[in-house]
């Protein structure tokens, strides 16, 4: 392992630990904060076609968001893993009555029906998961690459990607890789 693979673990790890400890109370005042920030985004960007996540190992929750998007009409897509092309996400409808199912990494997604699938020519705003990042919008993930395969040349796209972060994830400069996708816009809460 190289040095630069190295400060990307270590960091994955140190993050992880203060996100895992934060309280229900500041978990709850994150979701809360989040949610009216990517609301005022959603109205100024005049957003319709919103992809979102279960939040999982700490992460900001967006079930706060997703429930206010639904009273507002939204459409909202969470993501599945791609079954022929591994690596990759689809993005699918999520309604209140989506059925659900854990995937083999364990997070919860929708159950695959090609008709529910969106194109990400069609996305308006994808909202990120991250476990760190730094104020230059680079953004470190799990590890598995997922989202920055999705997100590659999406200056070039219709969407804009924005990151969901607690405060305690900044950190001063991340060791980036020519694969790290950087984000549009971050939201800290």
């Amino acid at each position: 392992m190289n040095t630069h693979s190295f400060l990307r673990q270590q960091i994955r790890r140190q993050i992880r630990q203060i996100r895992q400890k934060l309280t229900a109370l500041e978990q709850q005042q994150a979701e809360i904060a989040i949610t009216e920030q990517a609301l005022q985004l959603i109205e100024q960007k005049k957003a319709q076609n919103i992809a979102l996540y279960f939040a999982c190992d700490g992460e900001i929750s967006t079930r706060l968001l997703i429930e206010c998007l639904w009273q507002q009409g939204k459409n909202v897509f969470l993501p599945v893993l791609h079954p022929f092309c591994p690596g990759h996400l689809l993005f699918l409808a999520y309604q209140p009555d989506t059925s659900m199912h854990k995937n083999v990494l364990g997070i919860w997604q929708p159950k695959l029906n090609v008709q529910q699938v969106l194109p990400l020519c069609e996305m308006d705003i994808i909202f990120v998961p991250l476990v760190a990042f730094d104020l230059q919008g680079n953004r470190l993930g799990m590890g598995g690459g997922f989202y920055d395969r999705t997100l590659q040349d999406w200056q070039q796209k219709s969407f804009i990607p924005v990151g969901l972060a607690h405060k305690c994830q900044q950190v001063e400069q991340l060791p980036i890789e020519s694969w790290d996708m950087p984000l549009a816009q971050i939201l800290v809460g």
